[in-house]
């Protein structure tokens, strides 16, 4: 059951982390207006179970006005609200809580603030700062850490070499596939046969962007909201027959490259590796659903 739409606010981003899924950064494009955050709102309450609105990026922050008012229509229609942000704007702890106060006194439902070696490397981060104002103002706040990939162990010892399991918390898209993957030991592509992170046949949230696409994982679209009302484009999803989603909640990565004739390595680094060049070697066939392709690393067409 759908119970939670993510804003992807802006794509723009004042850093530009080799993480990163989207490829984000400062020369992103793609912000909302007020008037698309009242149209999805609007669409979220004809759906009739979403619970949750949560406010994303790139940096939320960097558009502060805009954020504050989407957090509060939210609030006035019922909806649990969230925020990721980086906490760029804790320059000080006088500042942290400057900026805090406000989705504080908007009872703003829960903040994630990104802490990790991507983001910051001093000890004392603007994160910090921020987690440490947030706590003052009895915010109900947690820390997002990722570090980088490692290799933390050799799961199933009855194959003859093992499966690599990487920690670290990286997704490999976006520029996490450029800038992270080289290093790294990789696995068959046969056995990439499933799906590890998003509910594709029950998706239980959705982002959605600036420019109307409504993703069940980044880059992967059910459809566009400004054509077609987004309250429509959920009650009509069928994950059987969208092309993408089907083959890989039938047999993966392995699958969507099979049946599409894609040519490939033999190895990848795991499942969201081998999906995500798999789609982007079929971004031209199907554009409505692998969307924007600035999240491919590539230029709007």
């Amino acid at each position: 059951m759908l119970s939670g739409i993510h804003f992807l606010l802006t794509y723009t981003c004042n850093l530009e982390c080799d993480h990163c899924f989207l490829y984000c950064g400062p020369n992103a494009k793609g912000t909302f207006t007020l008037r698309q955050i009242r149209k999805v709102l609007q669409e979220a309450v004809k759906i009739g179970t979403i619970e949750w609105i949560f406010f994303e990026g790139g940096e939320p922050l960097l558009f502060y006005p805009l954020l504050l008012e989407g957090v509060k229509l939210a609030r006035n229609m019922g909806f649990g609200t969230g925020a990721v942000t980086n906490a760029y704007m804790a320059t000080s702890s006088e500042d942290a809580e400057l900026w805090l106060r406000p989705l504080s006194e908007l009872h703003i439902s829960g903040l994630s603030i990104s802490d990790d070696s991507f983001h910051y490397e001093e000890e004392e981060s603007p994160a910090k700062r921020a987690v440490a104002a947030a706590t003052r103002l009895d915010m109900p706040v947690s820390s997002i850490c990722i570090d980088e990939p490692t290799v933390e162990a050799i799961a199933d010892p009855k194959h003859e070499k093992g499966v690599p399991v990487i920690g670290g918390g990286a997704m490999f898209k976006g520029r996490a596939v450029e800038k992270l993957t080289k290093a790294l030991p990789k696995r068959g592509w046969e056995g990439l046969t499933e799906c590890q992170h998003e509910e594709l046949e029950n998706p239980g949230r959705v982002h959605v962007d600036s420019y109307g696409n409504v993703h069940l994982c980044q880059g992967l679209s059910i459809g566009n909201m400004w054509e077609t009302p987004l309250s429509m484009l959920v009650k009509k999803y069928k994950a059987e027959l969208h092309p993408i989603c089907g083959p890989l909640v039938r047999g993966g990565p392995a699958l969507l490259a099979k049946e599409y004739g894609v040519k490939h390595e033999d190895k990848y680094v795991d499942e969201c590796h081998f999906c995500y060049l798999t789609r982007l070697a079929l971004i031209d066939r199907y554009p409505q659903y692998l969307a924007p392709r600035q999240v491919y690393g590539l230029e709007e067409k």
